[in-house]
């Protein structure tokens, strides 16, 4: 899945790699805190309806494109529109535990930036959902866009938004989904050296379109979203490794560095010699 790439730096393979073990348990516990905070921002349907037509009165009023022009343009293919459900239902989680699993074998410092980001990420966008609960446009009437998940499927989401325990379907605002997305189109980005490495951005590209096509978030969606990520990226950044050095030698007595040993340990440098006598050097004291 990753062939040919190489690290971005040089950096240890296991110093740096926390503990399996504590990593599952804290992978885990975000993802249990994720569904449950989703689910605590359940409800509020007349709130979120109402914050829905602000926002598409919105996008209308900054010349934003029509989400139904990308859609028709997935409606004119069945099997198009299918794999857009299909792409929007499966791609989501499991490319991302793929991208951390890889990462924590492969790059342990780029695993550790790039959890911190989705954690921080992900708390911000649950305490969004919380405060701005927000109807997806598909269930938004004035849209006039298909709930493509219920006509074409598969869906993830049950039939009737307000008793649905599965999901929370007034989360629109930010999509997690393009948000998990860039992230980890970024990450490949910047954890490896292979010449194609840029096409990992055809990932969060793709989602982009097919969660806007699908109807189930609107462009401010992922507009925030990545408002979001600049301040996550901003705010905590890649640590840099580089090339160990070897230590510079101690000085000698005549201000020359002294050769290193193999060891890490300086040669004895010798001083001026001293003036040979008949019998072999003359004593320190002597002078001629």
């Amino acid at each position: 899945m990753f062939a040919g790439s190489r690290p971005a730096d040089r950096e240890p393979d296991t110093t740096a790699r926390p503990p399996l073990v504590r990593e599952l348990l804290l992978v885990v516990g975000l993802f249990v805190v994720y569904k449950f905070g989703r689910q605590a921002a359940n409800g509020h349907v007349d709130e979120a309806f109402h914050n829905a037509g602000r926002v598409w009165d919105l996008e209308r009023a900054v010349h934003l494109p029509d989400e139904g022009l990308v859609q028709d343009l997935l409606l004119h293919n069945e099997t198009l529109i299918h794999a857009a459900n299909t792409y929007y239902a499966t791609v989501h989680f499991p490319a991302t535990l793929l991208f951390l699993a890889w990462l924590y074998w492969r790059r342990p410092l780029h695993y550790l930036w790039s959890r911190r980001i989705l954690a921080v990420l992900t708390g911000a966008a649950l305490a969004l959902h919380l405060v701005f609960p927000l109807a997806p446009p598909r269930l938004l009437a004035a849209t006039g866009l298909v709930d493509t998940g219920q006509v074409y499927g598969p869906t993830v989401y049950g039939a009737t938004p307000s008793t649905d325990s599965m999901a929370n379907q007034f989360a629109a605002m930010p999509s997690l989904h393009f948000g998990w997305a860039v992230m980890v189109g970024v990450g490949l980005v910047v954890a490896t050296r292979s010449r194609w490495r840029w096409l990992w951005l055809l990932h969060p590209a793709i989602t982009l379109l097919v969660i806007v096509g699908t109807a189930n978030h609107y462009w401010m969606d992922s507009l925030v979203v990545a408002a979001l990520l600049s301040v996550a990226f901003a705010a905590l950044r890649l640590p840099r490794t580089g090339p160990v050095r070897a230590p510079l030698p101690w000085p000698s007595a005549n201000g020359a560095p002294a050769p290193a040993t193999p060891y890490g340990t300086t040669a004895r440098v010798p001083g001026p010699s001293a003036p040979r006598t008949s019998t072999g050097y003359a004593s320190a004291g002597t002078r001629r």
